[in-house]
């Protein structure tokens, strides 16, 4: 089934979508027949332009302009970072304090070119955080990027000892199970293979406010917790709330 993404704002200027998890946001340059979601756009609309772009397995908001002094105007906004990004983030374990900052420089990893770390002399990395709720074994934290380095979220929160639930490269697992949340409530069919709740990274983009580059109004679109992440919150709420 070809995935989609949902349109949920647009505009003569702009498009705003929710990318659902495991579509690229462009295409591949060695597998271009794989979804993605300026190909879709431009599909329905004809020229479109690629302002910022998300991981493949993370879902959540995108911005694309429809022409080219649109996507000047937005392009300079995240360059110059006044651009407010705000992510959904279930992590492992209960962070202890209501809110903080993670401010460690970053870099690519000395043998993994798909993985980065907290690095002496690497590039100015800023992400802020906030609890949204505790459960038993996780948090769900709202998280600001204020700046936007490859897999910033990820390797941050790992740095502090909060790792992704879901996070195949910087967390304990690539795949979450309703056993990783009832613990010693697990009472399965041993005969029947269990099937992940979640076997993405456990991160939404949620939130985003960025000036419209025609009218200058201040925006504030939200991509609403797609349906795994839903229902994963909803499992621990029930075994682990």
């Amino acid at each position: 089934m070809r995935l989609k993404p949902e349109i949920i704002f647009e505009d003569e200027q702009i498009v705003a979508v929710a990318k659902p998890p495991g579509m690229l946001t462009i295409p591949d340059r060695h597998a271009p027949e794989l979804d993605n979601v300026l190909g879709f756009l431009r599909e329905k609309y004809g020229e479109i332009f690629t302002v910022h772009r998300l991981d493949k397995m993370t879902s959540g908001l995108l911005i694309f302009a429809k022409n080219a002094k649109a996507h000047r105007h937005l392009s300079l906004q995240f360059e110059h970072r006044s651009v407010k990004k705000f992510y959904q983030a279930l992590v492992d374990g209960l962070v202890g304090t209501d809110e903080g900052d993670i401010d460690s420089p970053l870099g690519p990893h000395p043998t993994r070119k798909d993985k980065m770390i907290v690095i002496k002399g690497g590039k100015p990395s800023h992400t802020r955080y906030k609890v949204l709720k505790r459960y038993k074994f996780h948090t769900l934290l709202e998280v600001e990027i204020l700046t936007g380095r490859m897999h910033q979220i990820r390797v941050h929160l790992d740095s502090i000892g909060y790792p992704l639930a879901v996070d195949e490269v910087y967390g304990k697992r690539g795949e979450i199970f309703i056993s990783d949340i009832k613990r010693n409530k697990l009472n399965q069919n041993i005969d029947k293979e269990p099937r992940p709740l979640m076997a993405r990274n456990a991160l939404h983009a949620w939130r985003m406010e960025f000036w419209h580059p025609a009218t200058e109004e201040l925006m504030n679109i939200e991509a609403p917790m797609p349906k795994d992440f839903r229902a994963l919150i909803n499992q621990i709420e029930k075994w682990a709330g």
